[in-house]
Protein backbone atom coordinates (compact mmCIF):
# COMPACT_ATOMS: atom_id res chain seq x y z
CA UNK A 1 0.00 0.00 0.00
CA UNK A 2 1.35 3.42 -0.92
CA UNK A 3 1.93 5.82 1.97
CA UNK A 4 0.44 8.56 -0.18
CA UNK A 5 -3.00 7.16 -1.02
CA UNK A 6 -4.65 8.13 2.31
CA UNK A 7 -6.29 4.70 2.25
CA UNK A 8 -7.19 4.71 5.95
CA UNK A 9 -9.79 7.41 5.31
CA UNK A 10 -12.99 7.76 3.30
CA UNK A 11 -12.46 11.40 2.27
CA UNK A 12 -9.06 12.19 0.76
CA UNK A 13 -7.47 15.34 -0.58
CA UNK A 14 -4.47 15.99 -2.82
CA UNK A 15 -3.01 18.39 -5.38
CA UNK A 16 -2.49 18.17 -9.14
CA UNK A 17 -1.64 15.29 -11.44
CA UNK A 18 0.70 13.54 -9.02
CA UNK A 19 -1.90 13.72 -6.26
CA UNK A 20 -4.51 12.36 -8.66
CA UNK A 21 -2.26 9.43 -9.57
CA UNK A 22 -1.71 8.66 -5.89
CA UNK A 23 -5.41 8.61 -4.98
CA UNK A 24 -7.06 7.38 -8.18
CA UNK A 25 -6.48 3.59 -7.98
CA UNK A 26 -8.45 3.12 -4.77
CA UNK A 27 -11.18 5.77 -4.94
CA UNK A 28 -14.81 5.17 -5.86
CA UNK A 29 -15.01 8.62 -7.42
CA UNK A 30 -12.88 11.69 -8.06
CA UNK A 31 -13.85 15.35 -7.63
CA UNK A 32 -11.71 17.79 -9.60
CA UNK A 33 -11.55 21.35 -8.30
CA UNK A 34 -10.29 24.21 -10.49
CA UNK A 35 -12.19 27.24 -9.18
CA UNK A 36 -10.51 29.90 -11.36
CA UNK A 37 -11.72 28.99 -13.83
CA UNK A 38 -12.24 25.52 -15.40
CA UNK A 39 -14.63 23.97 -12.85
CA UNK A 40 -16.67 27.16 -12.48
CA UNK A 41 -16.94 27.45 -16.26
CA UNK A 42 -18.03 23.81 -16.56
CA UNK A 43 -20.62 24.27 -13.82
CA UNK A 44 -22.18 27.30 -15.50
CA UNK A 45 -22.15 25.83 -19.01
CA UNK A 46 -23.50 22.41 -18.01
CA UNK A 47 -26.05 24.06 -15.73
CA UNK A 48 -27.46 25.78 -18.82
CA UNK A 49 -27.67 22.54 -20.76
CA UNK A 50 -24.36 22.59 -22.64
CA UNK A 51 -22.03 19.60 -23.04
CA UNK A 52 -18.39 20.38 -22.24
CA UNK A 53 -15.42 18.46 -23.62
CA UNK A 54 -12.22 19.01 -21.60
CA UNK A 55 -9.21 19.27 -23.90
CA UNK A 56 -5.47 19.10 -23.37
CA UNK A 57 -3.31 18.03 -26.28
CA UNK A 58 -0.54 19.13 -28.61
CA UNK A 59 -3.01 18.83 -31.49
CA UNK A 60 -5.13 21.92 -32.24
CA UNK A 61 -8.43 21.96 -30.39
CA UNK A 62 -10.13 23.08 -33.60
CA UNK A 63 -9.37 19.74 -35.23
CA UNK A 64 -10.95 17.83 -32.36
CA UNK A 65 -13.96 20.16 -32.31
CA UNK A 66 -14.54 19.65 -36.02
CA UNK A 67 -14.55 15.87 -35.54
CA UNK A 68 -17.29 16.00 -32.92
CA UNK A 69 -19.26 18.96 -34.26
CA UNK A 70 -18.44 21.31 -31.41
CA UNK A 71 -17.28 24.87 -30.80
CA UNK A 72 -13.91 25.73 -29.30
CA UNK A 73 -13.81 27.98 -26.25
CA UNK A 74 -12.01 31.18 -27.12
CA UNK A 75 -12.42 30.68 -30.87
CA UNK A 76 -16.09 30.93 -31.80
CA UNK A 77 -18.49 33.65 -32.93
CA UNK A 78 -20.47 33.60 -29.67
CA UNK A 79 -17.65 34.67 -27.37
CA UNK A 80 -17.71 31.46 -25.29
CA UNK A 81 -14.41 30.97 -23.48
CA UNK A 82 -12.86 29.67 -20.27
CA UNK A 83 -14.26 32.76 -18.59
CA UNK A 84 -17.32 31.78 -16.50
CA UNK A 85 -18.96 35.12 -17.32
CA UNK A 86 -18.88 34.28 -21.03
CA UNK A 87 -21.02 31.19 -20.45
CA UNK A 88 -23.93 32.58 -18.44
CA UNK A 89 -26.09 32.76 -21.56
CA UNK A 90 -24.73 29.76 -23.48
CA UNK A 91 -27.38 28.11 -25.62
CA UNK A 92 -28.68 24.77 -24.30
CA UNK A 93 -27.38 21.86 -26.33
CA UNK A 94 -24.14 23.62 -27.26
CA UNK A 95 -21.17 21.28 -27.55
CA UNK A 96 -18.12 23.15 -26.29
CA UNK A 97 -14.47 22.07 -26.30
CA UNK A 98 -12.83 23.66 -23.25
CA UNK A 99 -9.01 23.59 -23.30
CA UNK A 100 -7.32 24.03 -19.92
CA UNK A 101 -3.83 23.44 -18.59
CA UNK A 102 -5.13 22.32 -15.21
CA UNK A 103 -8.75 21.19 -14.86
CA UNK A 104 -9.07 19.77 -18.37
CA UNK A 105 -5.69 18.04 -18.19
CA UNK A 106 -6.73 16.30 -14.96
CA UNK A 107 -10.13 15.37 -16.39
CA UNK A 108 -8.45 13.36 -19.12
CA UNK A 109 -6.51 11.24 -16.63
CA UNK A 110 -9.26 9.70 -14.49
CA UNK A 111 -10.15 6.79 -16.81
CA UNK A 112 -13.25 4.85 -15.81
CA UNK A 113 -13.46 6.21 -12.27
CA UNK A 114 -16.59 8.37 -11.87
CA UNK A 115 -15.43 11.99 -12.12
CA UNK A 116 -17.15 15.27 -11.28
CA UNK A 117 -16.14 18.93 -11.77
CA UNK A 118 -16.48 20.69 -8.43
CA UNK A 119 -16.17 24.30 -7.30
CA UNK A 120 -17.57 26.68 -4.72
CA UNK A 121 -20.68 27.23 -6.82
CA UNK A 122 -21.76 23.59 -6.73
CA UNK A 123 -20.04 22.29 -3.58
CA UNK A 124 -23.18 20.79 -2.02
CA UNK A 125 -24.50 19.33 -5.27
CA UNK A 126 -21.19 17.69 -6.18
CA UNK A 127 -20.76 16.26 -2.68
CA UNK A 128 -24.23 14.71 -2.86
CA UNK A 129 -23.52 13.22 -6.30
CA UNK A 130 -20.18 11.84 -5.09
CA UNK A 131 -21.81 10.22 -2.06
CA UNK A 132 -24.10 8.30 -4.41
CA UNK A 133 -21.08 7.06 -6.38
CA UNK A 134 -19.26 5.50 -3.44
CA UNK A 135 -17.71 5.91 -0.01
CA UNK A 136 -14.03 6.41 -0.94
CA UNK A 137 -13.88 9.91 -2.40
CA UNK A 138 -10.79 11.67 -3.71
CA UNK A 139 -10.88 15.45 -3.92
CA UNK A 140 -8.17 16.88 -6.17
CA UNK A 141 -7.27 20.57 -6.19
CA UNK A 142 -5.94 21.41 -9.64
CA UNK A 143 -3.77 24.35 -8.64
CA UNK A 144 -2.04 26.61 -11.14
CA UNK A 145 1.39 26.52 -12.81
CA UNK A 146 4.65 28.34 -12.35
CA UNK A 147 5.82 29.15 -15.88
CA UNK A 148 3.41 26.54 -17.28
CA UNK A 149 5.45 23.72 -15.69
CA UNK A 150 5.56 23.33 -11.91
CA UNK A 151 2.46 23.14 -9.73
CA UNK A 152 1.50 26.31 -7.86
CA UNK A 153 -1.04 25.48 -5.13
CA UNK A 154 -3.79 28.09 -5.17
CA UNK A 155 -5.93 29.23 -2.24
CA UNK A 156 -9.00 29.26 -4.50
CA UNK A 157 -8.80 25.51 -5.12
CA UNK A 158 -8.23 24.67 -1.47
CA UNK A 159 -11.32 26.73 -0.65
CA UNK A 160 -13.35 24.88 -3.26
CA UNK A 161 -12.11 21.51 -2.08
CA UNK A 162 -12.80 22.40 1.53
CA UNK A 163 -16.33 23.55 0.70
CA UNK A 164 -17.05 20.19 -0.93
CA UNK A 165 -15.43 18.21 1.88
CA UNK A 166 -17.60 20.13 4.33
CA UNK A 167 -20.64 18.40 2.80
CA UNK A 168 -19.15 14.90 2.65
CA UNK A 169 -19.72 12.27 5.32
CA UNK A 170 -17.10 9.75 6.39
CA UNK A 171 -13.65 9.75 7.95
CA UNK A 172 -11.36 12.48 6.67
CA UNK A 173 -7.63 12.34 6.12
CA UNK A 174 -5.60 15.09 7.81
CA UNK A 175 -5.12 16.60 4.35
CA UNK A 176 -8.89 16.72 3.84
CA UNK A 177 -9.41 18.19 7.31
CA UNK A 178 -6.87 20.91 6.52
CA UNK A 179 -8.72 21.89 3.34
CA UNK A 180 -11.99 22.03 5.23
CA UNK A 181 -10.42 24.16 7.95
CA UNK A 182 -9.16 26.66 5.37
CA UNK A 183 -12.66 26.89 3.90
CA UNK A 184 -14.21 27.43 7.35
CA UNK A 185 -11.72 30.20 8.06
CA UNK A 186 -12.67 32.17 4.94
CA UNK A 187 -16.30 31.15 4.40
CA UNK A 188 -17.77 34.35 5.87
CA UNK A 189 -16.45 36.31 2.87
CA UNK A 190 -15.30 33.99 0.11
CA UNK A 191 -15.50 36.69 -2.54
CA UNK A 192 -13.06 38.90 -0.63
CA UNK A 193 -10.66 35.97 -0.20
CA UNK A 194 -10.78 35.11 -3.89
CA UNK A 195 -10.32 38.70 -4.97
CA UNK A 196 -7.35 39.15 -2.62
CA UNK A 197 -5.50 35.89 -3.36
CA UNK A 198 -2.80 35.71 -6.05
CA UNK A 199 -4.98 34.03 -8.65
CA UNK A 200 -7.79 36.50 -8.08
CA UNK A 201 -5.39 39.42 -8.36
CA UNK A 202 -4.14 38.02 -11.65
CA UNK A 203 -7.69 37.97 -13.01
CA UNK A 204 -8.42 41.44 -11.65
CA UNK A 205 -5.38 42.74 -13.51
CA UNK A 206 -6.94 41.31 -16.67
CA UNK A 207 -10.29 42.99 -16.01
CA UNK A 208 -11.96 39.72 -15.00
CA UNK A 209 -13.37 40.62 -11.61
CA UNK A 210 -16.83 39.41 -12.63
CA UNK A 211 -15.42 35.92 -13.21
CA UNK A 212 -14.08 35.88 -9.66
CA UNK A 213 -17.42 37.01 -8.29
CA UNK A 214 -19.26 34.26 -10.16
CA UNK A 215 -16.77 31.67 -8.90
CA UNK A 216 -17.24 32.81 -5.29
CA UNK A 217 -21.01 32.19 -5.23
CA UNK A 218 -21.14 29.35 -2.72
CA UNK A 219 -23.81 26.72 -3.52
CA UNK A 220 -25.44 28.97 -6.11
CA UNK A 221 -25.70 25.96 -8.42
CA UNK A 222 -27.45 22.60 -8.11
CA UNK A 223 -25.48 21.13 -11.02
CA UNK A 224 -23.01 18.26 -10.57
CA UNK A 225 -21.21 17.94 -13.92
CA UNK A 226 -20.13 14.34 -14.49
CA UNK A 227 -17.55 13.22 -17.00
CA UNK A 228 -19.07 10.62 -19.34
CA UNK A 229 -17.51 9.49 -22.63
CA UNK A 230 -15.06 12.37 -22.59
CA UNK A 231 -17.54 15.16 -21.84
CA UNK A 232 -19.16 16.76 -18.82
CA UNK A 233 -22.92 16.31 -18.64
CA UNK A 234 -25.50 17.32 -16.02
CA UNK A 235 -26.49 14.68 -13.46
Amino acid sequence: MSAYNQNKFDIRFEWGIDGLRALLPECDCILLVDVLSFSSAVDIAVGRGAIVYPYFSQSPAADFAKEIGALVAGDNPYGYSLRPASLTSITPGTRLVLPSLNGAALSLQTGQVPTFAGCLRNARAVAQAAARAGQRIGVIAAGERWDYVNLRPGLEDMLGAGAIINHLRGSRSPEAEAAQAVFEHFRSDLEAALLACASGQELLDRGRGNDVQLAAALNASTTAPRLLDGAYHPT
